[in-house]
């Protein structure tokens, strides 16, 4: 291998130095498919950023999954497709549970003045604040927060460091805290 680059290789060769772990074969695959998986997330989500982290998630999947990778049922072209279409799925879901959220929210809201319109504002605050995170410590944050799960079901279904989940919703914490302080120090008297 050290004489042809790995732009060199043919697919099946490129596939079966990926599912043996050489990074390089990941750099390789990124760079001759992730225009595809992009384009079918960017057609499906149409949203730049949405179909960039589907991108950044299918090959983190991939390569994190390569070890079930079989190139006798199929190519590694088309098992990328496959985790794009699943990835895609996921995305549109969390929408879905956004959607259905905000919806929730508006109706307790025109519901009119109770008991619980402090915690209705608490719920409306961390639903903007959390609109305000980056696409994954967001994902994060609703999954711990609206789905409850803990950091390692978190971890494991978003295919992450259990470590980086944790900064994640540490570090989504503190500008929660940081947000409310700020809302709240004036009007304390």
């Amino acid at each position: 291998m050290t004489t042809t680059s790995f732009a060199d290789l043919d697919d099946q060769e490129l596939a079966r130095v990926f599912a043996s772990g050489d990074e390089r074969a990941l750099r390789e695959a990124y760079a001759r498919w992730s225009a595809l998986v992009f384009r079918l997330a960017l057609r499906s989500l149409g949203d730049r950023s949405d179909a960039e982290d589907v991108t950044q998630q299918v090959y983190i999947s991939a390569w994190r999954g390569r070890h079930t990778f079989d190139l006798a049922r199929s190519s590694l072209s088309a098992w990328l497709v496959g985790i794009t279409k699943h990835r895609i799925a996921d995305a549109h879901e969390a929408r879905s549970r956004a959607r259905r959220l905000e919806e929730t929210l508006v109706s307790e809201a025109t519901i009119g003045p109770t008991a619980a319109d402090d915690d209705l504002a608490e719920r409306v605050m961390v639903a903007e604040e959390l609109e305000r995170l980056e696409p994954v410590p967001r994902r994060v944050m609703q999954l711990a927060f609206y789905d409850q799960l803990s950091h390692s079901q978190i971890a494991e279904a978003m295919g992450l460091p259990i470590g980086t989940v944790k900064s994640h919703v540490r570090r989504s914490l503190t500008r929660l805290r940081t947000r409310w302080e700020v809302d709240d120090g004036p009007h304390r008297a």
